[in-house]
């Protein structure tokens, strides 16, 4: 059934190339509005070797652009929801899930270097900055993503080598605490941006639904605990997001991935 699933691929890229991809381990941090639809879409491409990575719930705010958020998976835990789902696109897939919060202090137990591609989608800046560090440190291929928030433009997503990312306020923040520390990454890396910046126009409030698993929303004990909370009512500050520029972000860190293979093997 799975070489089923493949065909209208196969066509396009030959069945040797289906088997280069098949054979790709992949890691994806962060599994929201960007690494949700990234991780489907390499599912779709063939790719069969896939880990996730995410602490949160899915929260009513998810809704409207992280692929696995309905109002029937409120509540339930992100990467276990998007296994399922990954696996109903292709049961042959080993899809490995893991809840937890990538850090300094977390980073040794995902092995970074036991996988060919490594793809970013994290929105904390300090996780972020460390990830970065530690996966061009290692022989695997990184991608990452830049700030998907306050835009809403398809036209004007774009990719670029992380020192030439233009007019993001995330890629310029990272760029400062690198420079800020002295310890910058140790080879190159494409990232997925976008030059537009909005502006909220609407008030922030809570999700409104007692199925909230945020924690000013929680009740109970252990409701509100570091693995089962959603992160957003504990950010800095929340930005206003929309499903198809997420998706489009998401998308084409698959593509760029998909194609580095492609040409890795045709070198």
């Amino acid at each position: 059934m799975a070489r089923g699933i493949f065909r209208r691929e196969e066509l396009l890229l030959g069945a040797d190339m289906m088997e280069v991809i098949a054979s790709k381990r992949v890691i994806i941090f962060g599994v929201g509005g960007v690494g949700s639809w990234c991780a489907e879409s390499l599912v779709r491409s063939g790719i069969e070797q896939l880990t996730v990575v995410d602490s949160d719930r899915v929260c009513m705010t998810n809704v409207n652009r992280q692929l696995m958020a309905t109002t029937k998976t409120v509540g339930k835990v992100k990467v276990d929801v998007l296994k399922e789902r990954l696996l109903d696109i292709n049961p042959a897939a080993n899809i490995t899930a893991i809840q937890d919060i990538y850090s300094a202090e977390t980073a040794e137990s995902f092995h970074l270097s036991s996988y060919d591609y490594i793809i970013d989608a994290i929105d904390s800046l300090k996780d972020k900055a460390d990830l970065i560090l530690r996966a061009t440190k290692t022989d695997a291929k990184l991608f990452a993503s830049m700030g998907a928030a306050l835009k809403m433009d398809p036209t004007k997503i774009s990719v670029a080598e992380f020192w030439k990312v233009k007019g993001c306020p995330l890629a310029a923040a990272l760029r400062r605490k690198f420079k800020h520390n002295k310890t910058f990454p140790s080879k190159k890396f494409q990232c997925v941006y976008s030059e537009e910046l909005l502006r909220n126009r609407g008030e922030n409030k809570s999700c409104g639904t007692s199925q909230c698993l945020c924690p000013k929303a929680a009740e109970g004990p252990g409701r509100a605990d570091l693995l089962n909370h959603e992160w957003c009512t504990s950010k800095a500050q929340i930005n206003g997001t929309i499903a198809h520029t997420t998706a489009i972000f998401g998308f084409t860190l698959a593509g760029l991935l998909i194609q580095d293979i492609c040409k890795s093997y045709e070198e």
